[in-house]
């Protein structure tokens, strides 16, 4: 069912300033993506077979904002990669876990993601990522 580390997700005040560490460290991130759907703005920086995965938000009322009100920059999520999103999430229901998505939705470079709620993971929000 998981197939490896997807990504950790960083909340950034802004991506040009949040990317400085990486290519300072000889990373390139990719061009920024707008997630519309989480309210954010992305871009992935390749890490080995794993990313780093920077998140500035479009709107302080959206999932991204709240936590850099709250919490400020850093790390926000921890995301494994599936192959089969609609049976892990099945699989995590059966095990009475709380899941804040019950089915997948669009995420970052086409892929399809949902979120396992932090209460049921040890106070970590986790991201189940589909890649096509």
């Amino acid at each position: 069912m998981i197939q490896q580390i997807h990504h950790i997700g960083i909340a950034v005040k802004s991506l040009a300033e949040g990317s400085q560490l990486y290519r300072a460290l000889g990373l390139e991130p990719t061009a920024p993506e707008e997630v519309s759907e989480q309210k954010v703005m992305v871009t992935m920086i390749d890490v080995g077979e794993s990313r780093v995965e920077l998140l500035e938000s479009t709107d302080p009322q959206g999932p991204v904002g709240r936590f850099l009100t709250k919490k400020g920059e850093g790390i926000h999520h921890f995301a494994l990669q599936v192959n089969n999103l609609e049976e892990a999430l099945a699989r995590l229901r059966a095990q009475g876990l709380d899941l804040i998505d019950e089915v997948p939705r669009p995420g970052a470079h086409g892929t399809r993601v949902a979120f396992v709620h932090p209460r049921s993971a040890q106070g970590v929000l986790l991201e189940l990522v589909e890649v096509p």
